[in-house]
């Protein structure tokens, strides 16, 4: 568990900008065109059409977006009754978990009212600015009476996600432990230590999936809540017991299957654990320290299944895996309301996804490659990107069936996609390059067949039908390796070019290569020794037609790759080189630069042939390309050095390619600002147009934009390297690329096949 000390936590809250959330605009404001048609009069408008229909306020206003979390500090997190103004930490953290998870607005509001009468009232007359209601840290019993009252009088969703979250994520989380354990939850015998609201609403959850409230028994700070205790809530007497030879903990869970723990820590011994019936599941939930710690649960008896709030143990209960994803969903159709069909649905969804193939993202967060459903894994993590796929769309699908949304989704697998594009995991540039891909998948050769990110990627290739995988390197290893990744190899081809005499693919890839550089001092020894360099047997089965793309670049230098490129398929006629193009896919739209891996230090006429070469790829991805040629100055103010040499190539550019719209040189800032552009230098060639391309002047400038706007900021999506200007379709990754890096690239050079195909047979130009 990661240690927070009181001093880290206070300067987290208070460096820079204190607080955790902000508000920002949406529209453009910064012309008097732009506020007069966000204010006064244009916004009169969208208000006449709101009074016509009030259903138009979700698409005028940000009503369809916006979540209140309400609380009067009644129940702080661990802390009790401190207060509205205490609690407001707590209620920004909420709205930045909503944020980063869901994309949903949030403002965090706080009561200074704990009469539930007054409170309610409050609410209510707020209400028409929210598309939804998430109550926090309210205390038992009077969050019962607020939320019921607020689902009756409100006409949008409420949620005590205290009670409701828990209760969704506990509910998953025993649907699967007890698939694991082989039990039927109609049979189990549950019981449950605390009766605050998290623990009735769980409970209440666990008997809607089916178990009987007879073999449920709950505890409170007194013991075990018996029919004949006096004073009992309605909530607390729903389950009271009828067994009144047991009042303590250790009597209750002797022989039972399921603990669940809401309440304080180490209050269950491991003799008790002992004491419980057969593959026990614990679900300690206390946090932070939980009713019984995972080391002594497990050291109690090895056949139990433990959960906790705990992020540092397995099968963590979090409510971030629930909250974001049912009010994503409940906006997204403007539901009325969050029911039961919705919350159960979620159940499922949750419950499901954990028995899905696990991300590699997810993997690499918590440095296992080992999670598969069982006894370690019957809860999604967290940071698991599919949450927001399955369970928004599952919620958002009950509640449609359920009759209370007022809008509908018919396409869902669009709606998928674009909850991906919401949060960053995938554009629609990336949607559209794998659907591509997918019409005609093609044999992909990976060069470092045994590096668990190659492999990964390509099984996820396979998986999703862009390409039929070649991986290069020694079966056996590879496969030991596979296993250790718990990766399923069937369908994929292993060469192992050092073992290839009965294929004779070596010498024939030789005597290829030694009649092609016969006259750079090749000899067919000489060409047979490189055939067990990865890179030069890989390229030359592209080459003749074993395969149809090639990608490396995890271990090889560059220029190594470069000079066995150059070798083996060469340079496409025409050019005096080729290069490498990342596109960038940003809040302001989407951006090709080059050349970002390949030329260190170009003169004008490398410049010249990457910016013929960006054209063609900007082209080859269905775009126009408007190109700016970038330096440190402006249209020749610098006379020597970079400027000069990029000032050349566009005068070289302009005389013998006058089709291309491209200008330059130019600094960054005029290239992506039109309007400052054609202000200071009316004659560009770019005039009345957005800059979509930006060719840098070295390797140097270009590689360190790209990495710049992708450390800035994480959402900011990068695709590439794409290689621009070999005969054949040989692409490259960095080093330190994801899988999802690979994969993406994978589709690239898919694509490139297909082109290439094409150009050979005739049907098209490259």
């Amino acid at each position: 568990m990661v240690k927070v000390t009181k001093e880290a936590a206070l300067n987290y809250h208070q460096s820079g900008r204190p607080g955790k959330i902000e508000v920002r605009p949406t529209k453009p404001y910064h012309t008097q065109t732009d506020l007069s048609l966000a204010y006064s009069p244009g916004v009169a408008y969208p208000c006449l059409e709101i009074q016509s229909n009030p259903d138009d306020v979700y698409k005028y206003t940000d009503k369809g977006n916006l979540v209140a979390v309400i609380s009067n500090g009644t129940a702080v997190l661990g802390l009790g009754d401190i207060g509205a103004m205490s609690g407001k930490p707590v209620m920004e953290g909420k709205g930045l978990l909503f944020k980063i998870y869901g994309g949903i607005d949030v403002f965090d509001i706080e009561l200074a009212e704990k009469d539930p009468e007054k409170f309610c009232e409050t609410v209510e007359r707020i209400a028409p600015t929210f598309g939804g209601i998430n109550l926090e840290d309210i205390k038992a019993p009077e969050c019962f009476y607020i939320e019921e009252r607020l689902k009756r009088t409100l006409d949008i969703p409420v949620m005590h996600d205290d009670q409701h979250g828990t209760a969704i994520i506990s509910a998953a989380g025993l649907k699967n432990a007890l698939e694991v354990a082989g039990k039927n939850i109609k049979d189990v015998r549950i019981v449950v230590n605390g009766a605050g609201a998290a623990a009735i609403s769980c409970t209440k959850l666990y008997l809607a999936l089916g178990a009987k409230r007879e073999n449920v028994v709950m505890l409170d700070s007194k013991g075990v809540i018996t029919t004949d205790r006096e004073n009992l809530n309605d909530q607390k007497a729903f389950f009271a017991t009828t067994r009144r030879d047991i009042h303590t903990l250790e009597e209750a869970i002797k022989g039972a299957d399921v603990f669940v723990g809401l309440s304080k820590g180490n209050i269950l011994t491991k003799d008790m654990v002992r004491s419980m019936a057969d593959k026990p599941i614990v679900f300690a939930l206390a946090n932070p320290i939980p009713e019984i710690s995972y080391e002594d649960a497990m050291a109690s008896r090895p056949d139990v299944l433990i959960s906790t709030g705990r992020s540092d143990y397995p099968n963590q209960i979090n409510n971030v895996i629930g909250f974001p994803y049912i009010f994503r969903g409940a906006l997204d159709v403007h539901a009325t309301a969050i029911n039961e069909e919705m919350k159960m649905a979620a159940v499922h969804a949750i419950a499901d996804l954990a028995k899905q193939p696990v991300p590699d993202v997810v993997n690499d967060i918590y440095r296992v490659n080992n999670l598969t459903f069982g006894p370690l894994y019957f809860i999604p993590k967290p940071v698991d990107p599919r949450l927001i796929t399955e369970v928004s769309a599952a919620v958002a699908k009950a509640a449609i069936e359920s009759g209370v949304a007022r809008t509908s989704i018919t396409n869902w697998e669009e709606y998928k996609n674009s909850l991906m594009q919401l949060l960053g995991q995938e554009t629609v540039f990336t949607r559209k390059l794998h659907d591509t891909a997918r019409l005609q998948p093609q044999r992909v050769v990976y060069a470092e067949g045994g590096h668990p990110s190659m492999m990964k990627a390509a099984v996820q290739a396979k998986a999703e039908g862009i390409c039929f995988p070649i991986l290069l390197g020694n079966p056996d290893r590879i496969n030991r390796q596979a296993q250790r990744l718990k990766l399923d190899l069937t369908g994929i081809e292993i060469i192992d070019m050092r073992a290839d005499k009965e294929q004779g693919r070596r010498a024939t890839y030789a005597k290829h290569l030694a009649e092609k550089m016969a006259r750079k001092g090749y000899t067919f020894q000489e060409a047979y020794d490189k055939m067990y360099e990865r890179n030069y047997f890989g390229m030359m089965m592209v080459e003749r037609g074993d395969a149809d793309a090639f990608i490396t670049g995890l271990y090889t230098k560059y220029s190594n790759t470069i000079k066995v490129a150059t070798e083996v398929v060469g340079v496409r006629e025409g050019y005096h080189t080729f290069g490498t193009m990342h596109i960038v896919n940003s809040q302001k739209g989407t951006f090709y630069i080059a050349d970002t891996l390949i030329n260190r230090h170009p003169d004008n006429n490398y410049l010249v042939d990457i910016a013929r070469l960006s054209a063609n790829t900007v082209e080859f991805f269905n775009e126009k390309p408007v190109m700016a040629m970038i330096s440190y100055s402006n249209f020749g103010t610098d006379e020597i050095g970079s400027p000069l040499k990029v000032h050349e190539a566009v005068e070289e550019l302009h005389a013998n390619y006058p089709n291309l719209i491209v200008d330059g040189e130019m600094q960054v800032n005029f290239a992506l600002n039109r309007e400052m552009r054609d202000e200071k230098y009316p004659f560009s060639k770019l005039k009345d147009k957005d800059v979509n391309t930006l060719v840098f002047p070295n390797l140097s400038s270009a590689n360190a934009s790209y990495k710049f706007l992708q450390a800035l900021d994480p959402k900011t999506e990068i695709v590439g390297p794409i290689q621009m200007g070999l005969n054949r379709p040989i692409h490259f990754t960095d080093f330190e690329a994801s899988v999802r890096d690979i994969v993406n690239v994978t589709a690239v050079a898919v694509v490139d096949a297909c082109v290439d195909k094409m150009k050979r047979a005739g049907k098209t130009k490259r």
